[in-house]
């Protein structure tokens, strides 16, 4: 079964990184997941992050060669559909007032001018759209409008649209869409009843719609900011004291407007909002990740499992008690749990030992190497100078991977430490103190220790002799116990292993 996501805005983007990580769990399953970013500021630094995520994900996936049924670790193919604009034209000037032809209007339609004068100010009709919407529904809404069907025949919706029909027509498993952004700032608010409704009307013409799942993750206010001083607050830009009238206006629209379109609901929301730096948009619109996404990377795996009864369902998310978040409420913690926990433990024992331990054999040589961690003879060609059925450790591609594996631990420790870095909120997954946080920032480089591996994991409910004796010495015998034969060799089947090892 395929599950389709389309992230729309900052917030799409970033619930689209957190279940790129999530996915990298194998709770998803072998099913391919197939992704779209809609955003009119393309170079918004939420954005970045993600598709950077994404990109890392996918070389991962192919290092690993894909689906493995004896290891969960990347084992999701993720495709992506890039980026769509709704201004279509990356050259076009992205005015408001130049996607209305203001000018003409005005003296061509003098009252549909003045019309516009009343609806939109002059600040906004002649803001700069390439950093998006500014937090104003109303003038993504206006853009929005301007949307057409015959518009989602163009790249990249005309590959996505084939695709979904091509799912839907091939099997007796229901295709799923899932849209997900804020319904309290610009184009997430604006972009993503307009665009789930013209799908919907496209697949109606497609006579594929009833074949097809439409779902919505929609974010209530879970961040908030303050302009710095001296921001002229003529200037158009999202302010977040808004944020909770945008909210009740797009709840009222989706409860009257929308309800034949989706055909589950997904609402998440935070009643503390974390505090975020301030932007306009564009590179420095960077926030860290917060749980309210990981929360609907979570929404997403129920989405691909939901049978479709009730139709018109909504959905809401909740916890034991407010201001903490512990393993148990996690949706299927039974699930979750285990998995989140093996690659967390696979990352940091990666880095903070075998990783090492690879540069050291390259710089020392193997056989110096080996007597000191003979696990290595597993994996690598023992003598470089000779021939072997293992691959060499200098090879280039082997030194990629481990590259390419390194900087995945690192992004995927550093995501984690990130969720758990919520004002007002205790936040008990993982014990991020010994990934070397400093006064509550997580520092450039991680500091990990390697014999702080058994304390990762919050409430811990292990007996002392098992937490004694899981230790990297232990997981490093473990090691030289798995006989690997190729293709299971190399950095691929070091990590593979190493990914087995680590599981509880």
């Amino acid at each position: 079964m395929s599950i389709y996501l389309i992230g729309i805005g900052g917030t799409g983007s970033k619930c689209i990184e957190s279940l790129v990580y999530l996915a990298s769990l194998g709770i998803f399953g072998p099913s391919p997941l197939r992704v779209m970013y809609v955003d009119p500021d393309e170079t918004n630094g939420n954005l970045e992050r993600s598709r950077n995520a994404l990109n890392l994900y996918q070389k991962c996936y192919s290092i690993m060669g894909g689906v493995k049924a004896d290891c969960a670790w990347m084992q999701t193919p993720i495709e992506s559909f890039d980026i769509w604009s709704p201004f279509g034209d990356h050259t076009a000037k992205k005015e408001l007032k130049d996607c209305f032809h203001y000018s003409t209007l005005k003296s061509s339609h003098p009252a549909l001018g003045n019309l516009f004068d009343v609806l939109y100010t002059k600040e906004e009709r002649e803001a700069n759209l390439d950093v998006g919407f500014r937090g104003r529904p109303a003038i993504g809404s206006a853009v929005m409008s301007r949307v057409d069907l015959d518009r989602l025949d163009q790249a990249p919706w005309g590959q996505f649209i084939e695709s979904i029909k091509a799912d839907a027509g091939g099997g007796s498993r229901i295709t799923k869409v899932l849209f997900c952004g804020s319904i309290f700032g610009g184009t997430g608010a604006s972009g993503l009843p307009t665009l789930a409704r013209l799908l919907a009307n496209k697949l109606e013409k497609l006579n594929v719609r009833d074949r097809v799942q439409i779902g919505a993750v929609l974010t209530l206010p879970y961040f908030g900011f303050s302009p710095p001083a001296g921001q002229d607050p003529n200037e158009v830009y999202a302010k977040s004291e808004q944020f909770l009238l945008n909210s009740e206006a797009a709840l009222r629209y989706y409860g009257i407007q929308a309800k034949g379109t989706f055909d589950v609901t997904y609402l998440l929301g935070n009643q503390t909002l974390s505090r975020v730096d301030f932007s306009v948009g564009k590179n420095s619109q960077r926030n860290e990740a917060h749980f309210v996404e990981l929360f609907a990377a979570l929404a997403a795996r129920h989405f691909l499992q939901y049978p479709g009864e009730p139709s018109n369902a909504v959905i809401v998310a909740s916890r034991a008690q407010p201001g903490r978040l512990n393993w148990m409420d996690l949706p299927e913690c039974n699930v979750v749990k285990p998995e989140f926990v093996n690659a967390a433990r696979f990352a940091y024992a990666w880095l903070a030992d075998i990783s090492l331990e690879l540069a050291q054999a390259r710089q020392v040589g193997m056989d110096k190497a080996r007597r000191g961690a003979p696990w290595l003879e597993r994996y690598f060609n023992p003598n470089p100078k000779r021939e072997g059925q293992l691959p060499n450790l200098d090879q280039v591609d082997q030194q990629a991977a481990i590259a390419i594996f390194d900087d995945w631990c690192s992004a995927f420790l550093r995501w984690i430490y990130a969720v758990h870095q919520c004002e007002s909120e205790a936040v008990h997954l993982f014990n991020t103190s010994i990934l070397g946080s400093v006064n509550g920032e997580l520092p450039e480089a991680l500091s990990l220790k390697a014999d702080n591996l058994p304390n990762l994991v919050y409430g811990d409910d292990r007996d002392r002799t098992r937490q004694a004796q899981d230790t990297m010495i232990q997981l490093k015998r473990n090691l030289m116990a798995i006989a690997p034969q190729p293709p299971n060799t190399g950095v691929t089947g070091l990590a593979k292993a190493l990914y087995l090892v680590c599981r509880l």
